[in-house]
């Protein structure tokens, strides 16, 4: 996800969207300790697509 897309955003979307990510990550990595990922890569993506939608939303409300 690019930071373009995601100042485009509203408050109220990049708090979902970064709940939607959260969750997608646990899902991750759970799927990561059990032995059931194939795309290990995808775990690091989405840190860093966390991080980005946290930054934005916190420029934001702080604005």
């Amino acid at each position: 996800m690019k930071v373009s897309e995601i100042k485009d955003l509203s408050v109220e979307e990049l708090q979902i969207k970064t709940q939607e990510l959260q969750q997608e990550l646990f899902n991750l990595k759970f799927q990561l300790h059990t032995g059931h990922l194939e795309n290990t890569a995808r775990v690091s993506q989405l840190r860093k697509d966390v991080a980005r939608v946290k930054t934005v939303l916190s420029s934001k409300l702080n604005a």
